[in-house]
């Protein structure tokens, strides 16, 4: 049997020279690491906007868990209330678009568009004279 003040100096031994601990929280094991060696970040994904509704639609069921969701679709639990969040705040938006299913058109001004192509078409007017004067080409070709 090993007495408890041997395992603590082992422990202070290895902890002093300055090596990195790398804990593994599924296998519940402890490793060290040199001091050099540095983890492996994920690269960040980038989830299609038909993944999220899937998650969160399944989240709303709620006949799983979200540590169960998080488990079979490989993203934080955080990250799917957030799309069901989401889902839930945005819901209201799809049946008040009315039966067409797009959104409707931004209403146009359409005399402030004839009056700014009235406007734009006088100063080229106006240019094209200044430049023929000044003996430059014209733009137009």
């Amino acid at each position: 049997m090993v007495s408890a003040g041997v395992g603590q100096e082992r422990w202070s031994r290895i902890f002093a020279q300055g090596v990195k601990w790398n804990f593994c929280l599924t296998a519940g094991t402890i490793q060290a690491r040199e001091s050099g060696e540095t983890m492996k970040k994920r690269a960040r994904r980038n989830h299609s906007p038909v993944f999220k509704a899937k998650v969160a639609l399944a989240a709303i069921k709620g006949d799983r868990t979200l540590a169960q969701l998080s488990e079979q679709f490989d993203v934080h639990a955080n990250q799917i209330t957030d799309w069901k969040d989401q889902l839930v705040e945005l819901a209201a938006e799809v049946f008040e678009r009315g039966s067409s299913g797009k959104a409707s058109a931004p209403a146009v001004d359409i005399k402030a568009l004839h009056a700014k192509i009235g406007e734009l078409t006088l100063e080229n007017d106006f240019l094209e004279a200044a430049l023929g004067k000044a003996g430059l080409p014209s733009a137009r070709r």
